[in-house]
């Protein structure tokens, strides 16, 4: 095996590497060998069949395994060799014609390009002044809530005569025909509607009141441009709406038969109920702000050269993402008030932030001690592939089960990294929580359930 050193530049060193077909094919015959004793071959004896007629059987097959264990030890003579910190796994370029290496017809040649850990030290985490945003549940809170859960259980009873009112609930069924023709998911029986809940499209429940039972109404609406079935985004559509049954809304109560409703002994106990839950939601809004409080503190604490590859990839994932996005709402660059280059730009700057925040956490996490144990990354694998059975319950014919999603996930080792990935990620800001400077800033509920960006403007305008 040959290394040669062909790029080496302060965060990027490339290698080319040159492993001779003999050296290859001694490793298949090696392996052969030892396989020998253990093969049946119809027309020879057991272990008797020549290496010969083996590596016709399965030397390139076997070849597919002996290049990935050069490739990974070139990879770690390189890198031991060199004294080098890869800051991501290396990256493989090969130069060979793979058919040829199998056949044995080729030597193994390949481009190993590695982006190496900058030289920095993290800032001092005590030092670190962050602003941590908290609310407060308060009773009145605790009552809008409480009326809300009311109001979604409350019952309604049969509206005897008269035309339907705002509120009222109906049992409808409709057709729905763009153009003159009928669209998938446009037609329903015994459909509920409250009107006036906003269940349907703009227009479509205002048409139905005044409606009396068993009226047959033409609805005409206009779907939104920005409607998630492109086919029907922006057309305009006539429902032929047959009213079966209108029901007025019972008088909302609430009281303990309320909480019963719901699984509760009592009305004091839902309160209780609600308030946990709530100051659960506040605590992770909460949490959410000063997360992000802490990431740009690190951010602006450090400055160092990052590693150009890392920069690039982590932009190309991003930037494919925009795009994609883009060409779904069928918008370009410029409908975002920005030029191309411009939307590029700022999203380089996204990147570098990424790679550096990332550089950074791992380098707190590495020196404090902090690591994922494998149980925590079990309990999120099951998680996931919870997420993914359920998911896929909505096409049948690809369904798979729990099982088989935990299976899926556990095998794939880049699935079960970018699990574990946000698990370091939540440890370490935990753990530099616990040691910077927090002033908690108490906000309304409004204000702590914004996005970090609109919490921080909102706040600064005040």
């Amino acid at each position: 095996m040959q290394i040669t050193e062909t790029i080496s530049e302060a965060l990027h060193r490339e290698f080319k590497v040159l492993v001779p077909r003999g050296d290859l094919d001694a490793k298949l015959t090696g392996r052969l060998e030892e396989m020998k004793p253990k093969v049946h071959l119809k027309g020879f004896r057991p272990g008797k069949a020549p290496v010969s007629f083996l590596k016709k059987s399965f030397g390139k097959s076997m070849m597919g395994e002996i290049v990935d264990e050069a490739v990974n030890e070139s990879s770690k003579r390189a890198l031991e060799d060199n004294g080098l910190k890869p800051a991501s796994p290396p990256r493989v370029q090969l130069g060979s014609d793979m058919e040829d290496v199998a056949r044995g017809q080729s030597d193994l040649e390949f481009t190993l390009a590695v982006d190496l850990m900058p030289d920095f030290e993290p800032t001092e985490l005590t030092m670190l002044q962050v602003q941590r945003l908290v609310s407060t549940v308060a009773d009145s809170d605790v009552d809008e809530a409480v009326n809300r859960l009311a109001e979604q259980s409350r019952t309604y009873s049969p509206r005897a005569e008269g035309e339907a009112e705002s509120g009222d609930a109906v049992v409808i069924d409709f057709v729905g025909r763009v153009d003159g023709e009928e669209f998938a998911g446009g037609k329903a029986e015994d459909f509920n509607l409250v009107l006036g809940s906003g269940q349907l499209v703009a227009g479509f429940e205002d048409q139905l009141i005044g409606a009396k039972a068993a009226d047959v109404r033409d609805v005409n609406i206009t779907f939104p441009a920005d409607y998630p079935e492109a086919k029907l985004a922006g057309k305009d559509a006539v429902f032929s709406v047959t009213v079966k049954e209108i029901k007025k809304p019972d008088p909302i109560t609430v009281d303990d038969d309320t909480a019963k409703k719901l699984g509760l002994e009592s009305l004091s106990m839902l309160r209780e109920r609600v308030r946990d839950q709530m100051r659960q939601d506040y605590n992770r809004a909460s949490r959410m702000h000063l997360k992000r409080r802490i990431l740009d503190a690190l951010d602006s604490a450090h400055s160092f050269p990052l590693p150009s590859g890392m920069v690039e990839q982590e932009f190309e994932g991003i930037w494919q993402a925009v795009q994609a996005e883009l060409a779904r709402e069928g918008a370009g660059a410029d409908e975002e008030g920005k030029s191309e280059e411009e939307l590029k730009k700022e999203y380089h700057d996204i990147a570098e932030r990424r790679v550096r925040l990332g550089l950074v956490l791992a380098k707190i996490g590495e020196q404090n001690g902090l690591q994922v144990s494998p149980e925590e990354v079990n309990r999120a694998a099951a998680a996931r592939a919870r997420q993914y059975a359920m998911q896929s319950q909505q096409n049948p014919s690809q369904a798979i089960s729990e099982q088989q999603a935990y299976k899926m996930l556990v095998e794939n080792p880049q699935a079960m990294a970018e699990i574990r990935a946000p698990l370091f990620e939540e440890k370490v800001v935990d753990f530099i929580a616990e040691l910077a400077q927090i002033e908690d800033v108490p906000v309304d509920r409004e204000t702590l359930f914004l996005d970090p960006d609109a919490a921080e403007e909102k706040l600064k305008a005040a």
